[in-house]
């Protein structure tokens, strides 16, 4: 996941939001535990059949506030839905 990977190093990447592909979810964690980046915030929705409970529940030990959805349900749409609702807020 080159564009996590590249998102990572730019420490004015605060939110990471993910809302298909559960291996993102997944290769963030790997970064957090590595010590490349450590964000504010986790909106870890993706959606699926392979995978996507998993990396989702994997976000939840980390430490780090999360948003996520559980079991296979979430989307682009349900992360964007969440970031609108985070800005309405402010």
């Amino acid at each position: 996941m080159i564009a996590l990977e590249k998102a990572a190093l730019d420490k004015n990447i605060r939110i990471f939001a993910v809302g298909n592909a559960p291996t993102a979810l997944f290769t963030l964690k790997r970064l957090i535990e590595e010590g490349k980046t450590k964000p504010d915030l986790i909106i870890g929705v993706p959606v699926g059949f392979v995978g996507a409970a998993e990396s989702k529940e994997s976000i939840r030990d980390l430490g780090i506030p999360y948003i996520i959805t559980r079991g296979r349900k979430g989307g682009s749409t349900v992360a964007a839905a969440i970031i609108n609702a985070l800005l309405y807020m402010m």
